[in-house]
């Protein structure tokens, strides 16, 4: 807006300044005595002339020899129009030259036929260049253009030559003929015509190289009634209009100078501004990115060799966020990594600076500081920053950061060891529990072990590394084994048996957990119609699904496949989701609503860790809650997980849900969750993870024995 109100007042300022002028030189004109102008007339239009001329050849070069990879139809129209009336400008001052020495004070005949002339062309070709539709055109040949157009040049100057039967109809001895005044006025309406053109194609592209080429035309305009009112050879007016078209093709090359050169100069550098600021920014946050990181960080080390300072780098990243963002969706956990990052970059000291890492890691660099305590100090500082939660659409979220922390240069000599040794801090931070953690070299160690791991775990699901065990699942009342649930064990060749806790969250990371989740879906039904065609009693199975596995686009797919496949009836197979899964309620409950309807039954594992909320979780298509078992371990010298057991019971029962407990480990936890109405149990108490051998002999041929 503001750069067309500058337009508009460029084009009025030249309307009205112009229509002033005009006025004024008529009162003038007409006014007592002019000698003094008239006596400098030769050297104001040999001056003016060569301006004229130098001007058309400029736009000539301006449209010809710039961006000549973006030509277009307009501007070739234009290289050849302004080189013909260049060339007519300069034979008109040449033949006025002529006459100076002959104390020739005004035009001669052969100069008012050669400027009247190239009046006419340039407002023909300007009425012609902006009626024709603007477009890329093909890059012509230079010799041929040039050589047309002084062709074309030489025709006309031929034929004006010939036709001196024209020259009575424009002259009348001293004074201006009828023809002369037509063919001015013609030139001016053409002018007019394409004003009207060009400003209407102005306001409606709001191109700001217009307003100069619509201010050219006026001048043009003007420098038509200029020689329209002449009446004699000695008229002022011819020379306030040829210092009228000189103001045009002033304007003229300024608009083709913004057009040309000026317009994509600036849009270049605009371009590369935008790419060099791509470059070294992440998208989400607009923070400084690695790239970057790197290039402050090898300044800040050879600043810190030379002054004998210490530099921190710290790889921070958000506990947990996976969970937000397949819960909250990919939009609002942005604007989670986007409050986090202007939260840290505000309460940056002197000699600090954030960086985004990419998802949902951040790093921050400290400098001028002289003890490892001071830059600790200051870390903790940094993890107090987020008790304060974050507001995103109106919620409250409480995060928690995880910070991994490498000094120079006791912890790396150069700035991708340092980025990677705190990286490596702070992964080994996770894996401990703890919130901080400083790079020590046992952790590279460490991190090149889980990286072996994980080339490991690629490798296992093809050689058939994965077995199932089986754990009961006990009807308190009765003491009748009514379930089991299927968890996964790797057998390495060499490592031996690897924990659950060690790869599970490697396949989560690597993504690997699907294709495992669903060999386990798929072993655990098989085993399931084994048992049944072997005429055991019929019990249900349940697995674990994945927080990948659960947002998986294919997962109803795989289940009616798998089912299928093994021949297993839907009612026998029950899937275990974690609470963080149905953070998302509509998601959580089509995803359900689906499952539920091919006959599977869903529980919800670890109840009473997560982020449920208790007025939605009627809603939720589910038929069992499963107490975590980190409150019934104490449930017995901890009133607090007593009541909240109890609570979990009362509450299922009141939902018309079953309830059953995890991590039963002795007599006296059987009594109370009777006392409490728990319907089965499962734990130690009963057995631990079995194979399926084992678990047959011991709980199937003897099915309707007590357990415990």
């Amino acid at each position: 807006m503001k750069v067309k109100m500058q337009d508009q007042s460029q084009i009025g300022w030249v309307a009205a300044g112009g229509l002033l002028f005009f006025l004024v030189s008529q009162w003038f004109r007409s006014s007592s005595n002019s000698d003094l102008i008239i006596s400098g007339y030769p050297v104001l239009t040999l001056l003016g002339g060569f301006a004229a001329t130098a001007a058309c050849i400029g736009i000539y070069n301006q449209s010809w020899l710039f961006q000549t990879q973006k030509l277009t139809l307009r501007r070739v129209l234009m290289t050849t129009l302004f080189l013909m009336v260049g060339l007519f400008e300069l034979v008109h001052i040449v033949s006025f030259a002529e006459e100076v020495p002959s104390k020739a004070m005004m035009e001669s005949n052969f100069s008012l036929m050669m400027t009247t002339m190239g009046s006419l062309i340039c407002s023909a070709g300007l009425l012609f260049i902006y009626t024709v539709q603007e477009k890329q055109v093909a890059l012509p040949r230079k010799f041929f253009l040039f050589s047309a157009t002084i062709g074309c040049f030489l025709i006309l100057y031929i034929l004006a030559i010939q036709e001196w039967s024209l020259m009575p109809k424009m002259l009348e001895g001293q004074k201006l003929g009828g023809l002369f005044n037509i063919m001015h006025g013609v030139a001016g309406l053409m002018y007019v015509v394409s004003a009207l053109i060009l400003y209407t194609e102005w306001r409606k592209s709001r191109d700001f190289n217009l307003p100069p080429i619509l201010c050219g035309i006026l001048c043009f305009l003007l420098g038509q009634g200029f020689f329209v009112l002449s009446e004699t050879v000695e008229d002022l007016n011819l020379l306030f209009g040829m210092l009228s078209n000189c103001m045009g093709y002033f304007f003229i090359q300024k608009g083709l100078y913004a057009s040309v050169v000026d317009t994509p100069f600036l849009q270049q550098q605009a371009a590369e501004a935008k790419m060099n600021y791509i470059a070294h920014h992440d998208d989400v946050t607009r923070l400084p990115n690695r790239r970057r990181l790197t290039q402050q960080l090898k300044v800040m080390m050879d600043e810190a060799v030379a002054e004998e300072k210490l530099v921190g780098v710290l790889v921070l990243n958000i506990n947990r966020f996976k969970t937000i963002n397949d819960s909250l969706g990919q939009q609002a956990a942005n604007r989670v990594l986007h409050q986090v990052g202007q939260r840290l970059r505000q309460s940056c000291l002197p000699g600090e600076e954030v960086f985004g890492l990419g998802r949902d890691e951040f790093a921050l660099t400290m400098t001028d500081f002289y003890a490892t305590d001071t830059a600790v100090c200051r870390t903790r500082s940094i993890l107090q920053l987020f008790e304060k939660p974050v507001m995103v659409d109106g919620n409250e979220y409480h995060l928690t950061l995880g910070i991994g922390m490498a000094i120079f240069p006791y912890d790396g000599k150069s700035p991708e060891e340092m980025i990677q040794n705190a990286d490596t801090a702070l992964h080994s931070a996770k894996e401990q529990g703890i919130e901080l953690n400083r790079y020590a070299h046992a952790m590279q160690m460490k991190a090149q072990e889980r990286l072996q791991l994980e080339n490991d775990l690629r490798k296992a699901l093809v050689r058939n590394q994965f077995y199932l065990v089986y754990q009961p699942q006990v009807n308190l009342q009765s003491g009748l084994v009514v379930g089991m649930e299927a968890l996964v064990r790797w057998q390495h060749p060499e490592r031996g048996s690897v924990s659950p806790a060690e790869f599970i969250p490697l396949a989560e990371e690597s993504g690997l957990i699907v294709p495992l989740g669903e060999w386990v879906l798929r072993e655990a039904c098989a085993q399931n119609k084994r048992w049944q065609d072997a005429g055991y009693r019929k019990l249900c199975v349940s697995v674990n699904l994945s927080m990948r596995q659960f947002r998986h686009s294919h997962l109803l797919d795989s289940i009616n496949s798998i089912l299928k496949e093994t021949g297993l009836e839907p009612a026998w197979l029950e899937l275990e989701i974690t609470e963080s899964m149905t953070f998302d309620k509509d998601r959580a409950f089509e995803q359900l609503q689906k499952i539920k309807e091919i006959g599977v039954h869903i529980s919800i594992d670890d109840f009473g860790t997560g982020y449920s909320s208790l007025h939605y979780l009627k809603d939720l298509p589910i038929d069992r809650l499963k107490i975590d078992r980190s409150f019934v371990n104490e449930i017995m010298e901890d009133s607090n997980n007593a009541a909240i057991v109890s609570t979990i019971t009362s509450m299922a029962h009141h939902l018309q849900l079953k309830v059953t407990a995890e991590g039963v480990e002795n007599e006296d936890q059987i009594l109370f969750l009777r006392n409490q109405h728990c319907h089965e149990a499962q734990g130690y108490f009963f057995s631990q993870p079995i194979e399926a051998a084992v678990f047959e002999k011991k709980f199937l041929r003897d099915i309707d024995m007590p357990v415990g």
